[in-house]
């Protein structure tokens, strides 16, 4: 096999999978986060590495958000790009060495809030400079960006829990990040605040993430506990299947509710609108829209699959 045909192999190793890939990162972010990972494989340097070098990036990015300069913005367009590109990187790398970890997992959740929050907080500080109605009342684009940061979170959320439930019938378990809210809440009071008190303040805070998503796919859930109480770890293949192919449709508001189309939004509202609030108002509205009706659907979906079960 020629070197070219090992990268083309290699490449597509280290994507997620064909059915959650979303078609503007897999001809835009995966090529470049596959250069980022490719080097940084060569250089011994480690996912979470990348991952905390994404987060400085980011907020530098939000830093640039803040000037009501075209160019300082672009710049900060540039930077955000760059971050999301070592963001794609990180996993990339940790699935073509297999340094897979769930402080990775979390590290990586973490780093594109603290983007968002940056680009947030620049955004509000701007509008209260610059806008004549913001200037008088500083109070609401503060509410504004609370609630759309709100939103993207819970958003961000349920993205996540959908992707990796589609990649549990897909690749199992060893190739899913699906986790389990009581199980994570008793390695939780496993653990000693004394001798462990930053690994179990991080479980704290992941343990109630994963609870929030949970309490928010209840069919999702049950369907998961039938499963287990009747195969365990054995699913049949033509389940999976048939599970895949409701849930594929559906992958399309996953990607969706993450990372590119939340981006294009806030660079037409700052480079091309020149108001930045319109971005807060796309996070609570239409984000809004896709989020509610992408659970409905999943929900359905797994009621139906569980009657199916149960029949």
């Amino acid at each position: 096999m020629s070197k070219l045909s090992r990268l083309r192999e290699e490449y597509r190793g280290s994507l997620k999978s064909g059915d959650t890939e979303e078609w503007f990162d897999l001809i835009f972010y995966r090529p470049i986060g596959f250069a980022w990972a490719v080097l940084a494989r060569k250089m011994g340097i480690h996912p979470n590495v990348i991952t905390v070098a994404s987060i400085f990036i980011g907020i530098g990015a939000g830093v640039a958000f803040y000037y009501n300069n075209i160019w300082i913005n672009i710049l900060g367009m540039l930077l955000l790009i760059w971050a999301n590109s070592y963001d794609s990187a990180d996993g990339q790398l940790a699935r073509m060495t297999g340094q897979y970890s769930r402080l990775g997992r979390i590290l990586d959740g973490v780093s594109s809030d603290l983007w968002f929050v940056a680009i947030y907080v620049a955004l509000c500080l701007r509008e209260n400079e610059t806008s004549t109605y913001f200037m008088s009342h500083h109070w609401k684009i503060w509410v504004l960006a609370a609630v759309a940061g709100l939103c993207h979170a819970q958003q961000a959320a349920m993205a996540d829990i959908y992707r990796q439930f589609h990649l549990f019938f897909l690749k199992g378990k060893a190739g899913s990040e699906l986790e389990d809210a009581q199980a994570l809440w008793r390695q939780f009071h496993a653990m000693s605040w004394r001798r462990q008190f930053m690994p179990k303040l991080v479980m704290l805070f992941y343990a109630n993430y994963t609870r929030s998503q949970e309490r928010l796919t209840p069919q999702m859930q049950r369907l998961r506990k039938v499963l287990y109480e009747k195969y365990h770890s054995n699913i049949p293949k033509e389940f999976a299947d048939r599970f895949r192919a409701g849930s594929r449709p559906l992958m399309k508001y996953t990607n969706i509710l993450s990372f590119n189309v939340r981006s294009w939004a806030l660079f037409i509202s700052v480079l091309v609108l020149r108001m930045p609030w319109v971005y807060f108002v796309f996070e609570i509205t239409v984000m809004n829209v896709i989020l509610i009706y992408m659970i409905c659907r999943h929900e359905s979906l797994c009621v139906r699959l569980r009657k199916s079960i149960a029949g």
